[in-house]
């Protein structure tokens, strides 16, 4: 089953009740305008299980710790958004999978090569897919297929940084004549790191699933980032981030806020098609395919981590 992406940008009461989300509108509540048969009716419940991940993006929402508790349970991950509608923080549970010690054990024993090789492939897949991005624009990719196919182990020769000097140079090149992708830099990057965000968390909360501990890195090793795995296994998936985001230039031409409609584009990120081995599946679903597989390679059970690709033709 597909889990479901809550948005929630007004102010709410969130708690538990019989097992399920309740949601009340304090709006709707303290309107003495309103009859009771119609503020009743306001109130909502949703399925705890069919949640997959929640975003809280307004000061005046209060969440009770019985519902916090019931979501982390559950394996939901709840990002938590700034002043400014940012995500800012992302709550994922302690303890998923009943094999978590030992695959604890095995990740941080994982040797130097090891990593280096499950690296490697993370980068040829994420060039792939960037260069399957740019072939729908006709922008030529020989280059990019050459890269891709000359990453070494650990991405020795930096094969990635050539890769994204291209691609970042030319993926907005119908909407934008010159874009550099920096985090604090100019529209449309404050929309890439929206959709960014929502990708950590998938990826973060499939790690979890999947008994994997999101901090400990294959190659990102930042001391004070606590999900570098999730930053390491979601560099694939990016490239579908970025070819939502072209979309949303060309629907939303002249727009450079990230207003609701937008946002609301950039929620269907868990659901967007991939293709894993032939099989297509909703994104969220796909992650889960990914970070099992990774289990299993960093275990000693699989060679190579399964990771979507964008169709070149």
């Amino acid at each position: 089953m597909i889990k479901r992406t809550l948005y929630f940008g007004n102010p709410a009461y969130l708690s538990l009740k019989n097992e399920q989300l309740l949601i009340r509108l304090p709006e709707v509540e303290k309107n003495d305008t309103l009859p009771l048969s119609f503020k009743q009716k306001a109130e909502t419940t949703i399925p705890i299980e069919d949640i997959g991940v929640a975003i809280l993006d307004h000061q005046q929402i209060t969440i009770t710790q019985a519902l916090l508790e019931k979501l982390l349970l559950n394996n939901v991950a709840v990002i938590t958004c700034d002043s400014s509608h940012m995500p800012i923080g992302l709550v994922l549970p302690l303890a998923k999978n009943t094999v978590q010690s030992q695959l604890f054990a095995s990740q941080i024993n994982a040797s130097e090569p090891l990593k280096k090789q499950l690296w490697q492939q993370t980068i040829e897949a994420k060039i792939t897919n960037q260069a399957g991005v740019l072939q729908t624009k006709n922008i030529p990719i020989d280059n990019m297929l050459y890269w891709a196919k000359s990453v070494k182990s650990g991405d020795s020769e930096k094969h990635e940084a050539r890769a994204a000097a291209y691609y970042w140079s030319r993926i907005f090149s119908d909407n934008i004549v010159r874009f550099k992708r920096e985090r604090e830099g100019v529209f449309p990057n404050n929309l890439l790191n929206y959709g960014y965000a929502v990708l950590r968390a998938v990826i973060a909360r499939s790690l979890i699933g999947s008994g994997l501990l999101p901090t400990l890195g294959i190659h990102h090793h930042n001391k004070y980032n606590a999900y570098c795995l999730a930053d390491d296994i979601m560099e694939p998936y990016r490239p579908y981030v970025d070819a939502l985001v072209n979309q949303i230039l060309i629907k939303y031409k002249g727009e450079t806020e990230l207003n609701k409609s937008i946002k609301q584009e950039l929620l269907s990120i868990p659901v967007l098609d991939v293709v894993i081995k032939g099989e297509r599946s909703p994104l969220m679903v796909g992650a889960q395919r990914t970070t099992a597989s990774l289990a299993r390679c960093i275990e000693g059970k699989l060679r190579k981590i399964n990771y979507p690709r964008i169709e070149i033709k």
